[in-house]
């Protein structure tokens, strides 16, 4: 019974690091533009993001919408969730060049929970996501966990380095 156990949980394992893998795959096939619109890392909009703040709230996925989270900055991707208190929290993804809701594997009522960081910007309570998990083995990862850096901002090899990386 043990040797099933172990195998089982191997199995979730190699499921659960091919999810993250392909997830990292669709940001490996596209070259990031050379003006990235404001979402360049060290960015007016990128110090908003600060890694020692980090937090995390769970709720149910209402939508996607476009964003342009400063004046002059490209149009990006928020995912919409309603948290445990039934406020809807917009979740800022990254520039829409990077993301796509199709992309991501998150759909309209999925359970997940975020982990980033809270900010106010232009007067509103936003969150910048990190991560987003959703059941036991999927990831959509946006940044690194160290320091923040946002993936769009990688080059290939340092998103195929991440990408080799077993899940957190």
């Amino acid at each position: 019974m043990k040797r099933i156990v172990f195998l089982h949980h191997r199995l979730l394992c190699a499921a659960a690091f091919l999810i993250c893998a392909t997830v990292l795959s669709a940001a490996l096939a596209a070259d990031p533009p050379k003006d990235m619109g404001g979402w360049e890392k060290g960015g007016k909009y990128d110090k908003y993001y600060v890694p020692s703040q980090r937090d995390s709230f769970k709720g149910i996925v209402v939508g996607f919408k476009e964003i342009v989270p400063l004046p002059g900055m490209s149009p990006g991707i928020a995912l919409l969730v309603k948290d445990t208190d039934g406020e809807v929290v917009t979740v800022h993804l990254g520039p829409k060049w990077f993301v796509t809701p199709e992309a991501t594997g998150i759909r309209k009522d999925d359970k997940v929970k975020v982990k980033g960081v809270w900010t106010e910007i232009d007067g509103k309570d936003v969150f910048i996501a990190g991560k987003i998990s959703k059941g036991d083995f999927f990831e959509y990862k946006l940044r690194l966990t160290k320091d923040g850096t946002p993936f769009w901002t990688l080059s290939p090899e340092e998103l195929a380095k991440e990408k080799s990386q077993k899940p957190e």
